[in-house]
């Protein structure tokens, strides 16, 4: 019977680098002999792809109030975690995903102003109390963020253009997560190169390797 798999979650404000890193964590560790699998959030499921629409560019004609967003977003979790990543990590898969309940307690929580506490609750239901045995908070200054998503092509998410104030909130609600939750949420700075980067995120993932590889990396 397989061991079970280790699951990481990417964190971190818009612009910080999440969907780059992953595919350079997921091919270091493929490269140690790991099956990987990689997913996102909101998404990773038909359902939860069309939830993302919704969410991201309002696909049903209208903006989702904040009750509505919060719930559509952890009914997009709910799907992903019962038929992707806890499916995954029973057959001896390592889960990478960009987002999960991190996003939540920073973006609802911190940005709109919801119940940090409730959101934990409800949370743990939709996930059936799943939570990553990693987070790497991928984090840059507010200015940067704004330069980096002002740069991408493309069109522009319904979060990407919240005020400065919101971001300036979630940005310092990641951060408080991570001081309260220091055994699993990291924060790595992603200013640098990316090369600088994807060395400190194999530095805060090494040891798990070693430990699931038996006390050896390949």
């Amino acid at each position: 019977m397989a061991s079970r798999g280790r699951f990481i979650t990417l964190e971190g404000p818009e612009g910080a680098g999440k969907s780059t890193h992953l595919k350079a964590l997921a091919a270091r560790l493929e490269a140690e002999g790991i099956p990987v699998l990689c997913t996102r959030e909101p998404g990773g499921t038909k359902l939860g792809e069309m939830v993302r629409n919704i969410l991201q560019f309002d696909a049903a004609g209208e903006s989702p109030v904040p009750r509505a967003e919060l719930l559509l977003f952890l009914a997009s979790r709910a799907q992903l975690v019962h038929h992707v990543i806890e499916p995954a990590l029973a057959r001896g898969e390592w889960v990478l995903s960009d987002r999960f309940c991190d996003s939540t307690f920073a973006y609802q929580g911190f940005g709109r102003g919801m119940n940090v506490a409730e959101l934990q609750a409800i949370n743990g239901f939709a996930t059936g109390g799943l939570m990553p045995d990693l987070t790497l908070l991928l984090d840059i200054p507010q200015d940067e963020s704004q330069a980096r998503v002002s740069s991408r092509k493309g069109p522009v998410d319904r979060f990407e253009q919240e005020r400065e104030s919101f971001h300036t909130r979630l940005a310092e609600g990641f951060r408080q997560l991570a001081r309260e939750n220091p055994d699993r949420i990291h924060r790595i700075d992603s200013t640098g190169p990316q090369e600088a980067t994807a060395a400190k995120i194999w530095e805060e993932v090494a040891p798990l390797v070693t430990s699931f590889n038996g006390g050896s990396l390949a």
